[in-house]
Parts: structure tokens; C-alpha cells; sequence
């Protein structure tokens, strides 16, 4: 999907393991466009280096004009530990498919 902010349902369809087990390749999650991001929010991202390409990742921290983002399973994830910071397209907060929830965020690590 090149421009998700024209599709009149904010739907994206997840593919890949990098945020597994939260989300998993199938599941469709519904996007909230220009909804400033909160440390360790779901987010829907751009990174430079791939501008063409629309990842589903984590918030972790502002990272200058971006944010620092990483995905949940970090032995499949290509994220801001190789690509740098990201654009924050939107903030995800339910998954419509194939089991519906609310997309708590994470609570964060001890130490």
C-alpha cells in the first residue's frame, strides 16, 4: 500500500514475524492517522532509506525529527536498530482480524 492515508478505511493487512506474538502475517489492523505516538505504541511507519515501504513496528523513543522503532520479535525485524529513525505514519490501537481486540501498550522492561 503506497498511501494509506487515501484509503478511505485506515485498514493495513500485516505481513511478516517482526512483531510477533502480537500481531502476526494475516492480521488486519485498523490505523489511526495523525495521532502523535506515545513509547510503545503500535505504529504504522516510513523510513527513508525505503521510502516505498510501510512497516508495522513499536514505538520506543523520539529519535530527532523520527522515532527510535523496533519490532517485537527482534530475531526477525528489520527496524531502527539498521534503518535509523522512522516517520510515524499512525498509531495502532485495534486489531479488526481474525480475533478483534483493543492493542494495549506494552509495559515497560524492568531495568
Amino acid at each position: 500500500m503506497a498511501r494509506p492515508e487515501a484509503n478511505p478505511l485506515p485498514l493495513v493487512r500485516v505481513v511478516g514475524p517482526s512483531m510477533a506474538p502480537t500481531l502476526r502475517t494475516g492480521d488486519v489492523v485498523l490505523i489511526h492517522f495523525g495521532k502523535p505516538p506515545r513509547p510503545r505504541d503500535l505504529v504504522l511507519v516510513r523510513w527513508a532509506a525505503r521510502p516505498g515501504q510501510l512497516s508495522v513496528k513499536r514505538a520506543v523513543r523520539p529519535a530527532g525529527v523520527g522515532w527510535h522503532v523496533e519490532g517485537d520479535n527482534p530475531f526477525a525485524s528489520t527496524d531502527s536498530r539498521t534503518l535509523g529513525p522512522a516517520e510515524v505514519v499512525g498509531v495502532i490501537r485495534v486489531r479488526l482480524w481474525p480475533r478483534p481486540r483493543l492493542l494495549r501498550r506494552r509495559p515497560a522492561a524492568n531495568g
